[in-house]
């Protein structure tokens, strides 16, 4: 069978798919890649079905090796590896991959021919980081083991690659309590805090005003954004939390999330108001994309 090696794991490199879903009731988010376009790409590019286990490295990355000969691809943030992004790259056995460092985004995503054959919990291999369901973050010496599992040929390189932008700007659809909330949201450009993880993207600028009164907690969804009391946003990432009592006045809309994965501390955020129709023209050009490859 072959494996690959972990020479080295890099800052943070998990195992991830686009997660597991039904269990919020628990208090267990989805969890799953970060930049789950990045993800679904990389697969696709191998021949594998687009939920396949692969690689996410975070701001640097990982050395690996292969025991023998693979079909790779890197998508997602430069991680200076020396290797093409965006297109199936063919590995020979006991050939060394680094990816040192990010040049650009927070997430380089690896993806294998046939996709890593590990165990599953609840229905997903993803790594939930901040509760250690589904494993832990990969170690110097770890072996994974790459499954059979392609589903077609690799394909040719993608073209129009999403590319991160700075300042990144986040499209929103108003949030359940955005009567609350005047328009500071959108005059501002943020900040984000090296307090940031996948819980949570922190926000620093001029505070939000308060909600009025107190507030029942309720359900949060991902790309949910917060006003806790110091005012200061949180966007609700995808190790989140299930229930929170902070008031929401806007959402991230679902093409833009893989966004949200390729934020690092001390970039530049601002958000734009958009409507649910638009929102869903928005995400129906991101899948005729990814599908186009």
């Amino acid at each position: 069978m072959n494996r690959l090696h972990v020479l080295s794991p890099g800052l943070l490199t998990t195992v991830q798919d686009l997660g597991r879903f039904g269990y919020a009731h628990f208090g267990i988010s989805a969890s799953g890649a970060a930049d789950p376009l990045a993800l679904r790409a990389a697969n696709l590019l191998t021949g594998n079905a687009e939920n396949a286990p692969a690689l996410e490295m975070t701001l640097t990355g990982g050395e690996f090796a292969f025991d023998q000969p693979a079909v790779i691809a890197l998508t997602g943030a430069d991680f200076s590896s020396g290797l093409p992004l965006w297109q199936p790259i063919q590995i020979r056995a006991g050939e060394t991959v680094r990816c040192p460092r990010a040049l650009n985004g927070a997430r380089c995503y690896l993806a294998v021919r046939g996709g890593f054959d590990v165990p599953l919990v609840m229905g997903s291999a993803s790594v939930h980081v901040m509760t250690g369901v589904g494993g832990r973050p990969l170690r110097a010496g770890d072996t994974l083991p790459i499954g059979d599992a392609a589903v077609r040929l690799p394909r040719k390189p993608a073209r129009g690659i999403p590319v991160p932008t700075q300042p990144a700007c986040l499209r929103v659809t108003p949030g359940p309590q955005a009567s609350d909330f005047g328009d500071e949201l959108y005059r501002t450009t943020y900040t984000v805090s090296e307090e940031s993880n996948r819980m949570g993207i922190r926000l620093k600028g001029p505070p939000l005003a308060a909600s009025a009164g107190q507030m029942i907690t309720e359900g949060v969804p991902l790309g949910a954004v917060q006003a806790p009391p110091d005012g200061q946003p949180i966007v609700l990432f995808v190790d989140h939390q299930t229930t929170g009592g902070s008031p929401k006045p806007a959402n991230v809309i679902s093409a833009d999330l893989w966004r949200l994965g390729q934020l690092r501390p001390r970039d530049r955020v601002r958000f734009e108001r958009v409507t649910m129709p638009a929102a869903l023209e928005l995400l129906r050009d991101r899948e005729e994309w990814l599908y186009s490859l």
